[in-house]
């Protein structure tokens, strides 16, 4: 008896990054980031919500946000190809947009503490993925698994900011490599 329920805390100790990860995903798909009454957000696009965080909502994924930030969220699927991340220029403002893999890691950041706040596209690409990266791209990260969390946050640095931080993080979008051009 001891074994099995060794064997079985063990498990669930590992698996557990993976069930969190599903769930987070699912719910991003499904129902977005405003809980079970929301519209989901298809694959390989990101949404920004147009309003601040607030710790009254259930059942959100925002409801444990930072209160100062504006969220961007989406699931990559990088098994028929790349995305091309765009961020515009962020004229120094704080943010960031992170990657995470099934297993909870968080493999990769873009934001003015790694990357800058100049404008950029950022080619994501799976495990295995040999393509040629074109010209215009300003870094290729590589991810470890062909399906991505991607959460941003851009700083709000008051309420009369919230519609110049809403126009900037709205921007940042994702658009298959095979449809990106220099120029959007």
């Amino acid at each position: 008896m001891l074994v099995v329920w060794g064997a079985g805390t063990y498990t669930f100790i590992y698996f557990f990054p993976r069930l969190l990860y599903n769930r987070v995903e699912n719910t991003v798909v499904n129902h977005g980031l405003g809980g079970s009454d929301s519209t989901g957000i298809p694959v390989n696009t990101v949404y920004t919500m147009p309003a601040l965080a607030s710790p009254t909502r259930s059942n959100s994924l925002q409801s444990t946000g930072n209160r100062d930030t504006l969220y961007t969220a989406g699931v990559l699927d990088l098994s028929k190809g790349p995305q091309v991340l765009h961020v515009p220029d962020m004229a120094g403002r704080y943010y960031a947009v992170q990657f995470t893999d099934p297993w909870g890691t968080v493999f990769a950041y873009v934001g003015r503490r790694t990357t800058g706040t100049k404008a950029g596209d950022y080619l994501i690409s799976g495990p295995g993925w040999h393509g040629r990266i074109p010209k215009g791209i300003t870094k290729q990260i590589v991810a470890p698994n062909n399906t991505v969390l991607l959460i941003g946050r851009t700083l709000v640095k008051g309420e009369g900011d919230l519609a110049a931080a809403y126009e900037l993080a709205r921007q940042i979008r994702v658009t298959p490599l095979s449809q990106w051009h220099r120029d959007q």
